[in-house]
């Protein structure tokens, strides 16, 4: 008997049967735009030989003026159809099942040749678009059902139809970004027609033996977006228009409510898919943030999806599946939302990949093979780069003994899952714990080593992480001024008035922490979409509450300060900084910056500003909290170094940069490759 039994069970589509309920959804990786076919092929492969139900791929241009960029991928002539076909035979041979997304960008298009239903310019793209006429319309329409009969063609299983998150199709639906007064605009019948037309044309050219998943925004989360009743009205013609299933999307790209990243309940959005059960007799697919078996099948035995999609998760443990038909969902390496090797490489224009797991997206070119010569590895700090070596140096036959002056695994993970927002680092570091029991890595915590230890191993990591940066602020011995570690791991009590010393990752994981006290919004859905504003799509448009984001009092008063004079949070990453910006705003955090740091005493911090240090001012504060930055921890390294003994530092006690456990992980991961 399954732990799973709805997760797991096959879908009937009719003319096929999917294996289980569990979609890969789509995800630019960046893949498909290297030309590497083989390499994209493996990526999928990988993923097919770990029994997701059914894949879909990144979005692929219909023509050059819906690409999302200049170079990205697109399937229009018969030598895409080639090279795609590898990457098909290679997942049919894999036993698994693949669909390409079809995604015309519409005004979201990063380029000139951008077109949209009318000349309105997203906030997130610097084109202006060309309003369509009516032969460009058609063009549309004729290159996207053409792509999907290449798809075909190409040996795809089926074509996924994009028609949320703002792009091409969803311009169409909405008031705000669809000004026209011919057929194509004006009431919503006219607005929907184009995504009927779309579908109804490329049932008409594909057949009925091919899966056809439109994929329809249930919830905008944008001023004049669909009503409930429009998502409904428009969910009914889509299947009368001959779609296979009704994927769900959420929120267009230029929202200012977070849909995805870490600090989303999970599931958040499973109750707007829910709102549609019933009412449409094709499956539907609930969306966004479901990154475990187990949440997976409550999505499902609630009824609120008939298959949930998971996208990162499937780039951090390509065998998801596999290990929860095992019945070890435990040793699943958890999706932690965090983006950073994900989406913030895809927006920077690099190959995506994840933190918890650098080999995706990198499956042909970081191979984890047996060692030839089984070797005695020593790992001195189990953080995430020394446990990211002592983990893949077990997988490949070394015996690994990993030490650590602390008494739990985790290193600085321990402090990272207290901020609100993190808690999937707990489950991070569960996982960590899991898989070094099960690799049989001999684990000595709560020791501290010295260089004559580590004599007669083979090969020496040092991992031993960083040390805060002293910032030699006068007073800064006194004991209301603490540093980040104290106050994150609870070891000193925090006034109620705090000045926040360094306006880095920390700094900000500092204030957020400073400001809840004890209860946490992402794991209180109510309380999170009050926050954030999210209201029922059925009492109001979009998804939007009228009275806007509600968040609660600020536990305490919080300045954020630091001493470059440009804007705070600029260092943050690319697709998550403007939530971690957005939060200290609404709990009125005072950002201060250009400051010096005279010294601190009874009044509180004494600052000043520029290099002439004028406009001596006070910040009055009970506490004063210094995240002002790290220095590798490297002495034993050096002890090492001056005793002749060869060794290899990595993570932190490498490079302190913030604390950046993608780095640290990859490193470790890649270091140990090679040993």
């Amino acid at each position: 008997m399954t732990e799973y039994p709805n997760l797991l069970a096959p879908l009937d589509l009719g003319f096929t049967t999917l294996k289980n309920r569990v979609l890969m959804g789509s995800m630019h990786t960046g893949l498909e735009e290297t030309r590497d076919w083989n390499r994209v092929a493996e990526f999928y492969a990988t993923r097919a030989r770990g029994e997701v139900g059914l894949m879909v791929t990144g979005g692929i241009g219909p023509n050059l003026e819906g690409s999302v960029l200049p170079g990205a991928a697109m399937m229009t002539t018969d030598d895409d159809v080639k090279n795609h076909a590898i990457v098909t035979d290679r997942v049919h041979r894999a036993g698994g099942k693949i669909a390409m997304q079809i995604l015309h960008a519409g005004r979201y298009a990063y380029g000139p040749k951008c077109v949209a239903p009318s000349a309105v310019k997203s906030p997130i793209s610097p084109f202006m678009p060309t309003e369509l006429d009516e032969a460009g319309i058609e063009k549309q329409i004729s290159d996207i059902v053409n792509t999907a009969l290449l798809a075909q063609n190409a040996g795809y299983d089926g074509v996924e139809i994009m028609g949320s998150e703002g792009y091409f199709l969803n311009q169409f639906l909405v008031t705000h970004t669809n000004k026209r007064e011919d057929r194509w605009g004006g009431s919503y019948e006219n607005r929907m027609r184009l995504p009927i037309e779309v579908v109804r044309r490329t049932r008409e050219a594909v057949g009925v033996n091919f899966i056809l998943i439109y994929r329809l925004s249930m919830i905008d989360l944008v001023p004049n977006g669909s009503t409930h009743d429009e998502v409904v009205q428009l969910a009914l013609e889509i299947e009368k228009a001959g779609a296979t299933i009704i994927n769900t999307g959420i929120g267009w790209h230029e929202a200012r409510i977070p849909t995805i990243a870490t600090s989303v309940p999970r599931a958040a959005f499973a109750w707007v898919t829910k709102k549609l059960m019933g009412k449409v007799s094709i499956p539907l697919i609930a969306s966004n943030r479901i990154n475990s078996p187990e949440v997976g099948e409550e999505v499902l035995a609630t009824g609120c999806a008939n298959m949930v999609s998971l996208a990162r998760p499937m780039l951090a443990d390509a065998d998801f599946v596999k290990k929860a038909i095992a019945g070890t969902g435990d040793q699943i390496a958890p999706c932690i939302a965090c983006n950073q090797a994900c989406l913030d490489h895809t927006f920077g224009g690099k190959l995506s990949s994840c933190l918890v797991n650098p080999q995706a997206c990198h499956e042909t070119e970081l191979l984890i093979e047996p060692a030839t010569v089984a070797k005695t590895v020593a790992v001195v700090g189990a953080g995430p780069a020394g446990l990211s070596t002592a983990l893949t140096a077990a997988e490949r036959g070394h015996s690994v003994t990993l030490f650590d002056k602390a008494q739990e695994l985790g290193g600085q993970l321990n402090m990272a899952k207290q901020v609100p927002g993190k808690e999937e680092f707990w489950g991070l570091v569960d996982w960590y714990r899991t898989m070094v029991a099960k690799a049989g890595i001999t684990v000595q915590l709560g020791t501290t080593v010295a260089a004559d230890d580590l004599a007669g191993f083979d090969e020496v990591v040092i991992a031993t992480g960083v040390t805060p940066r002293d910032p030699e602020i006068p007073g800064q011995d006194r004991d209301n001024v603490l540093n980040y570690i104290d106050v994150l791991r609870g070891k000193a009590p925090v006034g109620q008035h705090v000045a926040v010393i360094g306006a880095g990752g920390i700094g900000y994981d500092v204030s957020e922490f400073l400001l809840e006290e004890g209860h946490s919004p992402t794991t209180d859905l109510p309380l999170w979409m009050k926050e954030w504003g999210v209201a029922d799509p059925d009492e109001h448009r979009a998804g939007l509450a009228p009275e806007g984001p509600q968040p609660a009092a600020p536990a305490r008063k919080v300045t954020l300060l630091q001493r470059k004079a440009k804007a705070h949070g600029k260092g943050l990453g690319k697709t998550t900084g403007w939530i971690h910006r957005a939060t200290l705003r609404m709990k009125q955090v005072e950002l201060v910056g250009g400051v010096n740091y005279e010294r601190i005493d009874d009044e509180g911090l004494h600052v000043s500003f520029g290099e002439a240090r004028e406009t001596p001012t006070v910040i009055p504060a009970d506490t004063i909290v210094l995240c002002s930055g790290q220095v590798p921890e490297r002495s034993l390294a050096d002890a090492l170094t001056d005793k002749g003994v060869s060794c290899h530092v990595i993570g932190g006690a490498d490079v302190a940069a913030e604390l950046d456990a993608k780095r640290a992980i990859d490193q470790g991961t890649r270091l140990a490759a090679e040993l």
